[in-house]
C-alpha cells in the first residue's frame, strides 16, 4: 500500500535536495541488522561487525522495527541545503534539545508497532523517562557516527554529492516528471502526485500544503525508499543514491600508458574522477596527502584536464572531454 504525497502550486517551486551524516548514522545501524541490505556493503560489513561489537545498541534498535515507524526525532530532515550541510555534531545537537512530549509520543508510537516492545524492559525504561531517554539515543548515535560512518563519509559524502548533481540536471531539464521517472522504481509522479511504495505498507496521504519536499539521497537506505515524516516534521523521501554498486570497489585504476605520462599519482587523481568530487575526497579515496592531490589538480586544470566548480563551500573537480578520453585504456 502506498503513501501518496500531493503537490500544490507552491511545492512545485520549493523542492530541495539535502544531505544527512546523522540520518545516514542511524541507516547505517539498520544495515547492520537488515540481510536484505547487505548486498551493496559486504566490504563494509566486514569492518563495522567488529567496529560495533563495543556499542550497546539494544534500544537503537528496538526504535527501528522492520517494518514499523522509527522516531522522527532520531533523525530531523535538515533545515539546510546540501551546499552548506550540517556538521554531524549540529545535527547531534538538535536531536538532543527534542522536546520532551514530541519524544514521548514519538517513542510509543514506534513501540507500538512491534508487539510486546513497550512492555519490554528495555521499551518501560525508554517511556519512564523520554528526556532521559533522548539523551541515552544521542550518545549511543555519536558513537555510531564515529564507529560506522565517520571513517568512510568522504567516500559516502562524494558518491552523495554527485547523485544530486545529476539529479539536479535532470530536473533542470524535464522538471518534476524527468526527476522521479529514474529516481527509484518505487516513487511514481503523476497528476501532480508522487506515489511512494513504502516498506512497511501502509496506505497514508500527506499534503504538502505549501512546504515543499526535502529529497534526501542515502547509501544504506538500499533498496527501498523512505517517505513521510509527520508534522511538525519536513515532508521528506530518502532514496538510494545511484553508484552505491561500486561504492567499497577501488577507484579505476589509470592506463599504464596514462602513468608513464603524467606519473603515478597524477594520473591516479585524474582516473579518480569519475564522478565530480572534492580535493579532500579525492585524498581520502587515493590514501595520498591532501596538499599533494592539491598540487596534482593545479596542474591537470592547467593541462585543461579537469574543470572545478564551486558549490558552497567546497570545490568541486570533473574531467574535461580530453581528460575522460585519456583515461579511457586504448586495448
Amino acid at each position: 500500500m502506498p503513501l501518496r504525497i500531493r503537490f500544490g502550486a507552491d511545492d512545485l517551486a520549493r523542492c530541495r535536495f539535502a544531505l544527512s551524516p546523522l540520518c545516514e548514522t542511524h541507516e547505517a545501524v539498520r544495515t547492520l541488522r537488515r540481510a536484505r541490505r547487505h548486498a551493496y556493503h559486504l566490504p563494509w560489513l566486514r569492518r563495522a561487525r567488529d567496529a560495533a561489537r563495543g556499542l550497546d545498541l539494544t534500544e537503537l534498535s528496538l526504535l527501528m522495527p522492520d517494518p514499523g515507524y522509527t522516531p522522527d526525532f532520531l533523525g530531523p530532515p535538515p533545515t539546510t541545503p546540501y551546499t552548506t550541510v550540517a556538521s554531524f555534531a549540529d545535527e547531534l545537537d538538535r536531536l538532543a534539545r527534542t522536546d520532551v512530549e514530541l519524544a514521548r509520543s514519538e517513542l510509543r508510537r514506534s513501540l507500538d508497532s512491534t508487539p510486546g516492545a513497550e512492555e519490554s524492559a528495555a521499551g518501560r525504561r525508554l517511556l519512564a523517562d523520554p528526556a532521559a531517554a533522548v539523551r541515552r539515543l544521542a550518545v549511543v548515535t555519536e558513537q555510531a557516527w564515529h564507529a560506522l560512518v565517520a571513517p568512510d563519509w568522504p567516500r559516502i559524502r562524494t558518491l552523495l554529492e554527485a547523485d544530486i548533481a545529476y539529479r539536479a540536471r535532470r530536473l533542470a531539464v524535464g522538471g518534476l516528471r524527468a526527476l522521479f521517472a529514474d529516481l527509484h522504481p518505487r516513487l511514481r509522479f503523476a497528476d501532480d502526485t508522487l506515489t511512494v511504495l513504502t516498506a512497511d505498507g501502509t496506505p497514508r496521504r500527506q499534503e504538502l500544503a505549501g512546504r515543499g519536499l526535502l529529497l534526501m539521497p542515502s547509501v544504506f537506505c538500499w533498496p527501498e525508499p523512505i517517505g513521510g515524516f509527520a508534522p511538525p516534521w519536513q515532508p521528506t523521501v530518502i532514496y538510494p543514491a545511484r553508484g552505491i554498486d561500486g561504492l567499497w570497489r577501488p577507484g579505476p585504476a589509470a592506463p599504464a600508458a596514462l602513468a608513464r605520462l603524467l606519473g603515478p599519482n597524477r594520473a591516479a587523481v585524474l582516473a579518480a574522477l569519475t564522478e565530480p568530487a572534492t580535493t579532500t575526497a579525492l585524498a581520502e579515496r587515493l590514501r595520498l596527502a591532501v596538499s599533494s592531490v592539491s598540487a596534482h589538480l593545479a596542474i591537470l586544470r592547467d593541462a585543461g584536464l579537469v574543470t572545478a566548480h564551486r558549490a558552497g563551500r567546497h570545490v568541486r573537480y570533473q574531467r574535461t572531454a580530453v581528460g575522460a578520453i585519456l583515461t579511457t585504456d586504448p586495448r
